[in-house]
């Protein structure tokens, strides 16, 4: 095969070569993208303007759903519009940026569970000591520490996978998915991809580790509580986050532990699908459904709209009518 290593673009999987089956791919991805879009800018708005959300467990998800924000706005549009145009194509430099951001935000996420996992255990397990453990500036080194490990992590892995010999431009997937790139390798440079992909899956799985034992504690001192009012509280907070955690770590796995060989093209796709759309599909949904204190938010952002005293004039004229 031709080295391709100048390659100016690559070739992005095409869904089907019938335009009605296009224009489905694209109004299915347009659903997901504003449903999702829709969703994680509620949260961040309702963390936002309400002040009794000003807390660390409130600022944590709204840097999630930052994240999440910025993982589904780096694939769908160019899918879309792809589909949209009938075209295949992504410049080079489009490909490096579209898996440096979706890396960020995906490695990102991980951080922030973890960070999150860290914030319940001293509010349940140490709850006297909460606020000098987890004051303003804590919360602030803790997220930006998370963001720049991401970064730092996405620049790494993304070196590393473009400094390969390509024999091929190719991709068997919707967007710029790095295992599928490093099958289009015609070098053994490739190597050293998988070797910080394999060390990434030994730290990811050692820090999926501490979030269980974090939680069996926790759950070991709810149990203890005497009062079945506080047990529920406290599992309130925890039941979202710990969903949210087994979304991200099981979809995840459910991907990277496909067999290996020359697996479908529609298979491939679900997968993607799978991990990178379906955690910012559904986890303002997740915390939204289980946190009464957001669930309150979003109805007052929703329905009565941003102004306090405009959201008590309506409730005036409910009552009057």
């Amino acid at each position: 095969m031709p080295n391709l290593t100048s390659t100016s673009e690559f070739l992005l999987l095409e869904f089907s070569d019938i335009w009605e089956l296009q224009m489905l791919h694209f109004f299915v991805f347009l659903a997901v993208y504003l449903t999702a879009v829709t969703g994680n800018l509620l949260i961040i708005i309702a963390v936002a303007l309400n002040h009794h959300l000003h807390t660390p467990m409130y600022f944590f998800l709204m840097n999630l759903a930052i994240l999440d924000l910025g993982s589904v706005s780096a694939l769908v549009p160019k899918a879309m519009a792809n589909s949209l145009l009938k075209s295949r194509s992504i410049s080079y430099s489009g490909c490096v940026a579209q898996a440096f951001f979706f890396i960020v935000c995906i490695g990102g996420d991980f951080a922030i569970l973890i960070v999150m996992a860290h914030d319940r255990y001293v509010a349940i397990c140490n709850p006297l000591q909460y606020e000098m453990i987890m004051h303003k500036g804590a919360c602030i080194q803790m997220a930006v520490s998370a963001w720049v490990t991401s970064i730092l992590y996405a620049t790494l892995h993304t070196s590393c996978t473009f400094s390969i010999t390509f024999c091929s431009n190719r991709i068997n997937q919707f967007f710029c998915e790095v295992p599928q790139i490093l099958k289009l390798s015609c070098s053994n440079l490739y190597l050293v991809e998988v070797g910080v992909i394999i060390l990434s899956c030994i730290m990811a799985g050692g820090c999926f580790i501490y979030i269980i034992l974090t939680y069996m504690k926790i759950f070991a001192t709810v149990l203890r509580m005497p009062s079945v009012h506080g047990q529920k509280k406290a599992l309130s907070t925890c039941i979202p986050h710990l969903t949210v955690v087994c979304l991200f770590i099981f979809s995840s796995i459910f991907a990277y532990t496909r067999p290996p060989g020359n697996t479908s093209s529609v298979l491939n796709v679900f997968c993607a699908m799978i991990y990178a759309l379906l955690p910012p599909l559904m986890n303002p949904f997740i915390y939204s459904m289980r946190n009464k204190e957001i669930k309150t938010a979003l109805l007052k952002l929703t329905t009565f709209g941003l102004s306090p005293k405009a959201s008590s004039n309506k409730i005036l004229l409910v009552k009057l009518g």
